[in-house]
């Protein structure tokens, strides 16, 4: 009977020992990452505006141009963001304030000029002021990816007479540096 006492107690007291042996804790938390939620709105390129006085066949003339987002056409990608299109104001206003030529230009407007896939995926980056010569006011413009860090675009030129009517070609050797745009117009 001792004997079974015994071995009773030492089984009692074994499973007592391994029964309150402290856990080891580890130092290693896990938790969830939370998700970062990809906005799913479009971007905007940012809007600008842009006025400037021009002398053009012996009188002065005010260039207004002003390029708004706009929801209403099709979107515009980079492969990666979507951006919304762009609608560009072109206004030439006499000195006396009488408007020579208004047309609100679209990327449709350049379809012709520019590849499927920088029609479907691009955007209406540009217009800006290059110069006046003879009977021509000449304009730069483009259509391009809508990421504002790239440079894949196609340069265009648009062309304003003095009758009022535009034309638009293809920039075979265009020449950023003659573009006249004054960074601080833009507003975003």
């Amino acid at each position: 009977m001792k004997h079974s006492l015994t071995l009773i107690i030492i089984s009692l007291l074994t499973a007592m020992a391994v029964g309150c042996k402290e856990e080891k804790s580890s130092q290693v938390i896990i938790i969830k990452k939370p998700k970062v939620l990809k906005s799913e709105r479009p971007q905007k390129m940012g809007n600008l505006v842009h006025s400037q006085s021009v002398n053009w066949m012996g009188s002065k003339y005010t260039v207004e141009i002003k390029r708004t987002a706009a929801d209403s056409l099709p979107l515009a990608t980079d492969g990666v963001k979507r951006y919304y299109d762009n609608t560009i104001s072109l206004r030439v206003v006499r000195a006396d304030g009488s408007v020579f030529f208004s047309r609100k230009f679209h990327k449709s407007d350049f379809k012709s000029y520019v590849d499927d896939t920088y029609y479907k995926d691009g955007a209406l980056l540009g217009v800006a002021f290059v110069k006046a010569e003879g009977n021509q006011l000449t304009f730069g413009a483009s259509v391009g990816s809508p990421d504002p860090a790239s440079d894949e675009y196609v340069p265009l030129i648009v062309k304003v007479d003095n009758f009022g009517n535009y034309s638009v070609t293809k920039d075979t050797k265009a020449d950023v540096n003659s573009m006249n745009i004054d960074p601080e117009t833009e507003d975003e």
